[in-house]
């Protein structure tokens, strides 16, 4: 049995129309709620769902990498030009990470 397509998106996407639109497509959307300046589209038929919570959740972790990658990893400003250069900082920054995420989670020694 398959399951229900879902589309997760940040609160940028959280609108009247996306929203709508897919409903229309019957596609679930777990779009962060955007209701610090206006009503927000996304109702209670999304988020009372176990699944919209474990969405936000899984959501915040994957922000917290890209936030670490540019902060401590450099990637705000990078310093190189070319799309090689680039994606080598980036793949190395990403190896760090992996390290500094490895040595917390007790996977290694430090």
């Amino acid at each position: 049995m398959e399951g229900r397509a879902t589309l997760g998106a940040d609160k940028n996407y959280d609108t009247g129309d996306f929203v709508a639109q897919m409903r229309e497509r019957n596609i679930t959307h777990h779009v962060a709620q955007n209701d610090t300046r206006r009503s927000s589209a996304i109702d209670g038929r999304t988020t009372r769902h176990p699944g919209y919570q474990q969405s936000q959740k899984i959501r915040k972790r994957i922000e917290e990498v890209f936030g670490w990658l540019k902060t401590v990893g450099g990637l705000r400003k990078s310093r190189f030009v070319g799309k090689e250069k680039l994606e080598f900082q980036f793949m190395l920054t990403l190896a760090a990470y992996n390290l500094v995420r490895m040595c917390n989670l007790g996977v290694v020694s430090c």
